[in-house]
């Protein structure tokens, strides 16, 4: 992950200088992360670790359900 984002700024300046990404795309994924990263660091930092836990576990189980469910409809 480290290795990743210390690739990305450099590998991004042809894309930026050339105009080669999607603008809106980009500014719609950036504006909710300065949000989730507010989230993250005043509401889930206070949770209680249990909680979180079973919050994190719960994330997991919808992810995955809604992967497989996915993944089974386009092979049947």
């Amino acid at each position: 992950m480290g290795s990743c984002a210390f690739l990305m700024p450099p590998a991004s300046i042809r894309f930026i200088r050339e105009g080669d990404y999607n603008r809106k795309a980009a500014m719609a994924m950036a504006i909710p992360g300065v949000v989730a990263v507010l989230i993250a660091a005043f509401i889930v930092k206070s949770l209680p670790l249990d909680i979180l836990r079973w919050l994190v576990i719960v994330v997991i189980l919808y992810t995955s359900i809604v992967m497989l469910r996915a993944a089974y409809s386009k092979s049947h």
